[in-house]
């Protein structure tokens, strides 16, 4: 259990991926705070389920990613209940699927806020507690949509894109200090915000669920499967071990070769 002592902390970690960090950082013996929407009772019996595997403690947050006040807050939450912050992820994410033309600017103004600004809010809170031990890793979930573009989801790419300028930059930053700044790229996993979005994508397109699912979705990644959330959570597992310290400002893709074309 090599972390064993630390602290992480995932944004929108109540399902999908960000849960999926969640579990494989407990099961190396870490304090997790998960945070996120959701029903009480499904968020309770998950963070119980952090404290068995890990035994060491979870907590949950229900800081709004949209409120810079509420991240900060519940950086310092961890800090105090839990002892320090050496990990954080910076997972939250919303979509939305229409021309730029008709996309709404509230859901603009959203998906920029929780997206993107939200892991800058995060990162200016967390890295002052880093400093101070001389060690962090800092994991942002980018998308394959960081490195290329798909019609209708102009918030997102341009959220996507900059998540991968945010994770250079900061990685320069703080190159002396023992913390590690990198973003993972993955294609199309099975989540929420996955499934979510096939409504929006049919009726803007005109196709059935299973057209956009074979035709749309999966029509990028030459594997033709989708990626699995544990997947993802194993690389950014890697990540935070003491063989990847000199990894940094690295987006990695794991999207079924999606980006190779």
């Amino acid at each position: 259990m090599f972390l064993k002592g630390k602290t992480a902390i995932v944004t929108g970690s109540t399902s999908g991926i960000g849960l999926a960090y969640a579990k494989a950082f407990a099961a190396e013996g870490a304090n997790v705070v998960i945070n996120g929407f959701g029903d009480a009772a499904a968020i309770e019996t998950e963070r119980a389920g952090l404290e068995a595997t890990s035994g060491a403690k979870a907590l949950y947050d229900a800081a709004d990613m949209t409120k810079p006040d509420q991240i900060a807050a519940m950086i310092e939450r961890a800090a105090s209940e839990l002892g320090s912050v050496d990990i954080i992820v910076n997972n939250a994410g919303i979509q939305h699927v229409a021309p730029i033309d008709e996309f709404p600017v509230e859901k603009y103004d959203a998906i920029i806020a929780i997206n993107l600004s939200s892991a800058w809010h995060m990162t200016r809170a967390a890295i002052p507690h880093m400093k101070a031990k001389g060690w962090g890793r800092i994991i942002n979930t980018a998308s394959a949509h960081s490195l290329v573009a798909s019609p209708n989801k102009s918030a997102y790419v341009m959220a996507k894109h900059g998540i991968a300028g945010l994770t250079k930059t900061v990685a320069l930053e703080v190159a002396t200090h023992g913390i590690t700044v990198n973003c993972i790229s993955p294609g199309y996993v099975w989540t929420p915000l996955v499934e979510n979005q096939i409504p929006d994508t049919m009726k803007t397109r005109g196709m059935t669920r299973e057209q956009v699912i074979n035709d749309v979705l999966l029509d990028a990644q030459p594997t033709k499967e989708f990626v699995q959330p544990e997947q993802v959570a194993a690389l950014a597992l890697f990540l935070c071990r003491n063989e990847a310290a000199a990894i940094t400002g690295a987006n990695y893709t794991i999207d079924g070769g999606w980006t190779a074309a």
